[in-house]
């Protein structure tokens, strides 16, 4: 299982927020740049689609790839209360050979994006991942060389973290103190919740810049 939450921030503000994450953090960021191939079972795999996403880092020398498997949320009244979703989630590694055999087994490509930007990974009450990206799409097929903004001036903020069954409340409780403190420059909810950008954030980004992140949060 995985918790995340998702929001936007303007481009203009991304420097303010890698200040604020910096400080929070406590380690260097990462350079992200991954190809995500979006594919859908065909009819020949039964009546309901079936959806992978197949995640190529193109930041590693030689090229890795990877296949993630989103499924439901979790509901009831529970889920509901929680600002946080909490849904399962499957993920292996894979060889260069996995498209072409994603394609034999019947699925179809949907769509494909290429996600450019910079990533956290930390420990605070649990194992937290903070992405924040461009996403781009492709004019020609794998085309990433061509990609081009989808939003341009926006960027996506994601904030995952891993769980089961047993302990997926201490970690949305982790999530949710620690989105507190990104609260001045973007609202982070659940994925398909739009919440848009927030008015504080130009006045939280000048006083980030201004102490170079110095202040004690």
């Amino acid at each position: 299982m995985e918790c995340v939450v998702q929001g936007i921030i303007e481009t203009q503000y991304v420097e303010a927020l890698e200040i604020l994450l910096q400080g929070l953090c406590g380690v260097n960021k990462e350079r992200l740049r991954v190809h995500e191939i979006c594919l859908k079972s065909g009819p020949n795999l039964g009546f309901v689609v079936s959806e992978v996403r197949l995640l190529c880092d193109l930041e590693q020398s030689e090229p890795t790839w990877t296949v993630k498997h989103v499924g439901g949320a979790m509901r009831g009244a529970g889920a509901e209360q929680i600002s946080v979703l909490v849904r399962s989630m499957v993920e292996s590694k894979a060889s260069k050979n996995v498209l072409r055999l994603f394609y034999a087994l019947g699925y179809k490509l949907d769509h494909e994006l290429l996600r450019v930007g910079i990533t956290f990974h930390f420990q605070r009450g649990a194992p937290i991942t903070v992405t924040v990206s461009s996403v781009n799409k492709m004019l020609k097929l794998h085309a990433t060389d061509e990609a081009v903004p989808v939003t341009p001036g926006i960027q996506l903020v994601e904030v995952t973290a891993p769980a089961t069954s047993e302990n997926y409340n201490e970690v949305v409780a982790a999530v949710s103190s620690f989105c507190e403190y990104l609260a001045p420059l973007l609202h982070l909810s659940k994925p398909g919740v739009s919440t848009g950008v927030v008015p504080t954030a130009a006045a939280a980004a000048a006083s980030l810049m201004s102490d170079g992140g110095g202040t004690t949060l």
